[in-house]
């Protein structure tokens, strides 16, 4: 098939490429210049594991292309894809101008009957308003799909290729029959492919999100409990995980979650539920918890150290989960701010993410190349993004670079009584 994806950024990247890779032509479109000719050139403008090989052998294949001229990649193209940012606005809603934006210039564009997929996180009556946005600009038949992405930073070329399921929200046989068919080579494996009303499509990206987050902050609260009355979250989460009703994922207690689409969804769930006239009381539990799960090793750091002005605290992960180098939201960022407010030096390390912290935090913090430079001189360390490298270091070399040996580890990814037995004085969440 012909397929046009407009957005160039992580979901219209990654989705671009995938749907190259099974063999369609793929037009990438983006308004900016340089991040059309950082891809040209064979370069990644995010990191996400395999994506840059899989868009270097494919645009060697020619099946993938990248450009700033929408209008021809559309006109090109059976199959337009929107894939643009939805960024939050004051009021904790999902921002439309930019789909909408691509919507008029779509309608412009279209020359012979088109299915547009709204691809971005978008949420309820989203669809409608790309229809009227396109129906205003052409008289040409076309037809508009909710098509909700479910991507896991980390792991999203995974994701794309082998769904859960896939998700489609519409009222027109034949854009459903045809979007089948795009989605046919993912789900051989016997994955769902659902076809539903758009409202409902629409909500189950913003539903699946919200349950996620309320997973993680449910099981947070219950690691402080725990702290509290001497019990293990580690235990507790292995018999509560066993139960067939629940489950063990996303029950890992830690410091919070972050990034770009559980603080935002659940803002949005909150903004439409409060549009319709409807409290959703238990997300505004979810988004407060997690705000001060953010700050719990800061407050261990003080409850141990006391005064905190002139130490120094290593940190060990600034993205706000592995396997990436998005810092949107991330607990780091928390952790850091107050850390820096309290006249702590910061020296942090990060195997992806140091360009994007630069970003963030200027030269206010000391980026650090390797893990163990982060340690020299601190009188303690962070762990807050759970890297692979970080679970099986050198505790011997680790102590020899420490003012101190104290680790605080927000994600539990070491055992207390090794620890302990390796001379460190440790603290982690619920343990």
């Amino acid at each position: 098939m012909k397929i046009a994806v407009v957005g160039s950024g992580y979901v219209g990247l990654v989705a671009g490429a995938c749907l190259a890779e099974n063999g369609n032509e793929v037009i990438c479109v983006d308004k900016d210049q340089a991040k059309i000719a950082t891809l040209e050139a064979g370069k990644m403008p995010i990191y996400e594991p395999g994506l840059e090989e899989m868009v270097r052998r494919n645009t060697a294949e020619a099946r993938l292309t990248f450009t700033t001229d929408l209008p021809s990649a559309v006109r090109a193209s059976e199959i337009v894809f929107i894939a643009v940012g939805t960024p939050q606005g004051e009021d904790g809603a999902a921002d439309l101008q930019h789909v909408l934006g691509v919507a008029h210039e779509i309608g412009k564009a279209i020359n012979k009957f088109t299915v547009i997929v709204d691809k971005s996180t978008v949420p309820v009556g989203t669809a409608k308003k790309v229809h009227a946005a396109v129906a205003a600009e052409t008289s040409v038949p076309f037809s508009v799909v909710s098509n909700p992405e479910f991507l896991k930073q980390g792991a999203a070329i995974e994701d794309f290729m082998k769904p859960d399921r896939v998700v489609i929200g519409c009222d027109d046989p034949k854009a459903g029959e045809i979007m089948r068919a795009v989605y046919a080579p993912f789900t051989r494996t016997g994955a769902p492919i659902m076809v539903m009303d758009t409202p409902s499509a629409e909500l189950c990206k913003y539903a699946a999100n919200a349950m996620l987050a309320t997973r993680i902050s449910f099981m947070n609260e219950i690691a402080n409990v725990c702290e509290r009355v001497g019990a293990d979250a580690e235990a507790v989460r292995k018999a509560v995980g066993s139960d067939r009703r629940i489950g063990p994922s996303f029950l890992f207690p830690g410091i919070g979650y972050g990034g770009s689409c559980f603080p935002k969804d659940v803002k949005a769930m909150l903004k439409s539920a409060a549009d319709e006239g409807y409290d959703f009381q238990i997300l505004h539990a979810v988004e407060a918890v997690n705000q001060l799960q953010k700050s719990r090793l800061v407050e261990k750091m003080e409850a141990h150290f006391g005064d905190m002005r002139g130490r120094t605290i290593a940190l060990w992960g600034l993205a706000f989960k592995p396997r990436t180098d998005d810092m949107r939201e991330a607990p780091a960022i928390t952790i850091i701010e107050k850390l820096l407010a309290m006249g702590v030096t910061v020296r942090a390390y990060d195997p992806e993410a140091t360009e994007t912290a630069r970003r963030v935090f200027g030269d206010r913090i000391t980026y650090c190349e390797h893990s163990y430079d982060a340690l020299a001189g601190a009188d303690g360390l962070a762990v807050v993004t759970e890297w692979n490298e970080f679970r099986e270091p050198d505790f011997k070399k680790m102590k020899q670079f420490m003012k101190s040996p104290v680790v605080f580890d927000g994600r539990n990814i070491y055992s207390p009584d090794q620890m302990r037995g390796l001379g460190f004085q440790y603290f982690s969440i619920g343990r």
